[in-house]
């Protein structure tokens, strides 16, 4: 009788003969263009032959009645082909030789590579063979009309023929298992990805800041006639386009005018008490009711290169210093920083803290172990919480403040963007 092609493609592999493509009889160098697999000098197949090996899902015994139950000679031979490469790489392979649908999935691999090298004697997939009824593989043949032993020979082991509830309870199994992936595969998507939404909502974005910023840039000038008739009203607009930032004027704030500059430009905080004596011993017995603060940011250019630059920003404490900026000061106004006392907001041009807070960022500033104060619930403020004792997290509630800060100037009003 013929030999099986799967027993006869695992003695091949398990004597690591040379397994060999011929095309037309002619030898090949690729396997997709290969109709046949030479697997000893005296035995070739067709790669398109069916194997005992059926497909996950199914339960045919019978290979040439239901040839679409199970995989091809060919296929098999790729599974152990590609048995080390990963997952991704393997179905790659699989398209690439022209395996079809018809090919071992990645989770059936391992069993049938480790069956093929002789490291297991069973495999579940396996149909048994038609014509030895039953009797394991290997096992000489029999002429036609030898009786068959109703029972299997000492130290032979039966071949295990799976019940069609086994069978069935088998594809249920498998119908709710996950195929396993691997970094390549999950990152593979289904369909092509399209970021048009994406597009399209930073598209408005950009077009309503360069609007801003073209409106902005228009208020210096008022109205067309002022830049003819007072050049140098415009001049000194265009050119002191610095935010303003203002800090309440109260005793019991921990932000003054004597450590504002300490704190917002060198990250170092300061006890309002001690930069009052200092300022006293230096012989300043009346702090400046305008400062200016100058902002180190780092910025990496083109080619990689770090370029630093400085903003401009004015620190005020009160509304009396404000109008030293023009009639337009409110409009360079950024934050207020409260330690929310209303009366603080009374001769501001929004008296009402919750309209306040609208058009400026607020700023709450408190020690770290105070409690919440129930009087700011309703103000649309950030808290920025300073610790008594230590020093060294001062630099990050700094970080903190310019990154909130720079986050509402650039919605709100980027014209004032350095």
């Amino acid at each position: 009788m013929s030999e099986d092609p799967l027993n006869a493609l695992r003695n091949s592999i398990r004597s690591k003969r040379s397994i060999t493509y011929l095309e037309n009889g002619e030898p090949s160098k690729k396997f997709i263009t290969a109709s046949d697999l030479r697997l000893s000098p005296s035995l070739t197949f067709p790669k398109a032959t069916t194997t005992r090996l059926r497909k996950p899902g199914t339960n045919s015994v019978d290979p040439t009645a239901n040839p679409d139950d199970f995989i091809s000679l060919g296929a098999v031979y790729l599974a152990w082909l590609y048995k080390d490469v990963s997952g991704a790489e393997y179905m790659k392979q699989m398209r690439e030789n022209g395996a079809g649908s018809s090919f071992v999935s990645v989770t059936e691999k391992k069993s049938l590579v480790d069956w093929l090298e002789g490291k297991r004697s069973e495999l579940d997939s396996l149909a048994p063979l038609q014509q030895e009824s039953g009797t394991p593989p290997g096992s000489p043949s029999r002429g036609p009309g030898t009786t068959l032993p109703t029972t299997p020979a000492a130290g032979v082991k039966r071949r295990y023929v799976p019940k069609p509830s086994d069978l069935e309870a088998a594809k249920r199994i498998r119908a709710n298992e996950i195929e396993l992936r691997d970094r390549n595969t999950v990152l593979r998507g289904t369909k092509p990805n399209n970021f048009t939404s994406i597009q399209k909502v930073y598209a408005d974005k950009l077009r309503r800041i360069r609007e801003s910023a073209k409106s902005g840039q228009s208020a210096t000038a008022s109205t067309p006639a002022k830049p003819v008739s007072d050049p140098k009203l415009a001049a000194r607009k265009a050119k002191n386009m610095h935010p303003i930032i203002m800090i309440s004027s109260s005793p019991t704030s921990l932000i003054t005018m004597y450590n504002v500059k300490k704190f917002l430009q060198d990250a170092v905080f300061e006890s309002p008490a001690e930069a009052r004596e200092k300022a006293m011993a230096e012989g300043s017995t009346k702090p400046e009711d305008m400062i200016p603060i100058y902002r180190k940011k780092t910025q990496i250019g083109p080619g990689g290169k770090e370029i630093e630059t400085r903003s401009r920003y004015f620190v005020v404490d009160g509304t009396d210093a404000l109008g030293k900026f023009g009639a337009d000061a409110w409009d360079r106004v950024v934050c207020v920083m409260t330690t929310g006392q209303a009366w603080q907001f009374r001769p501001y041009k929004w008296s009402e803290p919750r309209q306040l807070f609208h058009h400026v960022k607020g700023v709450y500033v408190s020690w770290s172990n105070d409690p919440p104060n129930t009087k700011i619930q309703d103000w649309n403020v950030t808290e920025l919480k300073i610790d008594q004792h230590r020093r060294h997290v001062d630099k990050s509630v700094v970080a903190h403040f310019w990154k909130i800060l720079d986050t509402w100037t650039s919605a709100n009003k980027p014209w004032l963007v350095s």
